[in-house]
């Protein structure tokens, strides 16, 4: 059977993509650096990750550990990334480096031994806003929110005789709006993979992920998806810090309909090409925080309102899923309930160093929170 490197498979949605492609017969070799951020200060390999994967620790912009985890691989699985929008408005160094020159790095060794199949994982970030629909039915790009209107707590986008528009699912189609760093990173990351793939011949997929969830995400990383860092402060008895006023909507997906959506990108016939990887449905970030203390058991803990916002936030973004269905066959398997609740099991015996406050701080102290 073919061998498939992950780069970043170690993290949490690549450790669940191990697990599939190991379900599927794929050999599987993982390069990972074991950032703290993530893994903590051991940096030893997570008790999680299925043994049947080999593990090279290094970091992919080291050209020597690239070249030696590609020798006798037919496919990657490019996830290596430093994740998060807030943290990357400050360490711009360090996400440029790691998305961008980490990309480029493993491109450059593609260059010399191309492979079968490459899939790289973008983002919804990259959309910012996502699409509206006016009063006159009419579907309109977001745009992006003046800092004015925020910080009098206007947090809805209205058209231009200041009518309400209505969110509406996102497709690919929709053009790119880099409202962070981390959202040029991941714009960076999945052009150079297109281009790149089409010249030397290596059919190339991106992957736009939406709101990852489940188990296994790192919950000490407050840059990581909101439902670890809500998860990591109700069970430090601290209710979720919720920005703006908690009505923002979002798409969140589960880690198993992930894993299963890698596993469907390195065999399909649809290469040079991006899909949404989401689960087609909206939620308040509200409601999430409320529904996640629901099912902990910690209703008693309710959700803080901040009514602050951040740099690079947007309002609202959901996936449209219709090309991935149509051409991929990527239909969510995992309903949202039936997710939380396998979330909130492996919660019931972890112990989370909650940094969300930490995190806030660092945003403030640079202007980045308001």
């Amino acid at each position: 059977m073919a061998r498939v490197l992950i780069t970043g498979g170690a993290g949490f949605i690549g450790s669940h993509a191990t697990d599939a492609l190991l379900a599927a017969g794929y050999d599987v070799r993982i390069l990972d650096n074991l950032s703290p951020q993530v893994h903590g200060s051991d940096c030893q390999r997570p008790a999680y990750l299925a043994r049947e994967a080999e593990l090279l620790v290094g970091d992919v912009t080291e050209a020597n550990i690239v070249e030696q985890a590609l020798r006798g691989t037919d496919m990657v699985l490019h996830l290596a990334s430093a994740v998060g929008v807030g943290q990357s408005m400050y360490d711009i160094e360090p996400y440029v480096r790691t998305n961008e020159l980490g990309t480029a790095v493993l491109l450059q060794a593609l260059s010399r031994h191309p492979v079968e199949r490459l899939v790289v994982a973008s983002s919804m970030s990259i959309y910012g806003e996502g699409l509206y629909r006016t009063h006159d039915q009419s579907v309109v790009d977001g745009g992006e929110r003046s800092v004015e209107r925020l910080r009098r707590g206007e947090w809805d986008l209205r058209d231009a005789s200041g009518e309400l528009l209505e969110p509406v699912p996102t497709p690919e189609t929709k053009s790119p709006s880099l409202s962070s760093v981390y959202a040029l990173n991941k714009f960076a990351q999945e052009r150079m993979c297109l281009i790149t793939g089409k010249a030397y011949g290596i059919p190339t997929l991106a992957l736009r992920f939406f709101n990852v969830f489940g188990p296994r995400q790192a919950l000490s990383n407050p840059y990581t998806g909101v439902l670890a860092i809500f998860a990591a402060r109700l069970l430090n008895g601290r209710p979720p810090l919720v920005f703006e006023d908690g009505e923002q909507r979002r798409d969140f997906v589960h880690v198993h309909d992930v894993a299963r959506a890698c596993r469907i990108a390195l065999e399909t016939e649809h290469a040079q090409n991006v899909f949404n990887v989401g689960s087609g449905q909206s939620r308040t970030i509200l409601s999430v925080a409320e529904d996640l203390a629901d099912v902990m058991g910690r209703r008693d803990i309710k959700p803080e309102i901040t009514r602050k916002f951040r740099a690079g936030d947007i309002r609202h973004c959901f996936a449209d899923i219709g090309k991935s269905r149509d051409l991929l066959g990527l239909e969510p398997h995992i309903a949202f309930k039936d997710g939380l609740e396998e979330l909130a099991a492996y919660l019931a015996d972890q112990i989370a160093d909650d940094q969300a406050e930490r995190a806030t701080n660092e945003l403030l102290q640079r202007g980045l929170v308001a």
